[in-house]
């Protein structure tokens, strides 16, 4: 798997079912698209709430799932009930924000005392792209992948654990996930941190994924 899935919309990102605790009873996912991720998660005893802006896309989430609103996060919150979820996941969205500190900060007041937020961020330092910029010296913009045009920031494993921070959080766990198939990448990777003398295996996932929860709860 060399390109995130393109079709944002539909995708079911079954490898962050993982991340998931599977005690989770009340769930939001910011950004759900389709709901196609969430209804997996979808139980007798739980909740599976969205925020998907795109109304086609609201659409289809809310035949899928308990309640999904058709709105930005910065407009919806009044919509979304304080100290309430037990899991709020962002897969792949916090790139497309100009503000992601801020968004994240606005979730605060929507998590309950054991709650957490899941999330995964595209890996800038994924060894492909670098080669890209680095040895041929491209930088063109994308439909999909780490370069999508309509991304407005970038994130490194470290600049990821920064955000959280930065955001009043204190992250529990961060991995890279969708790890690059190439030989190619991977003999570049190996000689990248021979000729470094330091740790460069997180240039070989193409996402990373974070598992956080609110700072002196």
């Amino acid at each position: 798997m060399e390109q995130i899935n393109t079709n944002y919309y539909g995708s079911n990102r079954s490898e962050m079912l993982e991340f998931i605790p599977k005690s989770s009873l009340k769930i939001l996912e910011i950004g759900c698209g389709e709901g196609s991720f969430s209804a997996q998660l979808k139980s007798e005893n739980n909740e599976t709430w969205g925020i998907e802006p795109n109304k086609k896309s609201w659409e289809i989430a809310s035949q899928k799932l308990y309640k999904v609103v058709n709105k930005t996060l910065e407009n919806a919150t009044e919509e979304i009930p304080d100290n309430y979820f037990d899991i709020i996941i962002m897969n792949d969205v916090l790139e497309h924000m100009f503000y992601p500190k801020d968004n994240l900060k606005l979730l605060h007041s929507k998590l309950n005392s054991k709650g957490k937020i899941v999330a995964s961020i595209p890996n800038f330092r994924y060894i492909k792209n670098l080669f890209q910029i680095v040895v041929k010296g491209k930088w063109n913009y994308t439909d999909s992948g780490i370069l999508d045009y309509t991304h407005f920031r970038f994130f490194t494993q470290k600049s990821t654990l920064s955000l959280f921070q930065d955001s009043g959080y204190e992250v529990a766990m961060i991995k890279g996930i969708n790890k690059t198939k190439s030989v190619k990448y991977f003999i570049i990777c190996c000689l990248f941190s021979l000729i470094t003398l330091r740790n460069q295996f997180d240039t070989l996932y193409l996402q990373i994924a974070v598992m956080a929860e609110l700072k002196n709860k």
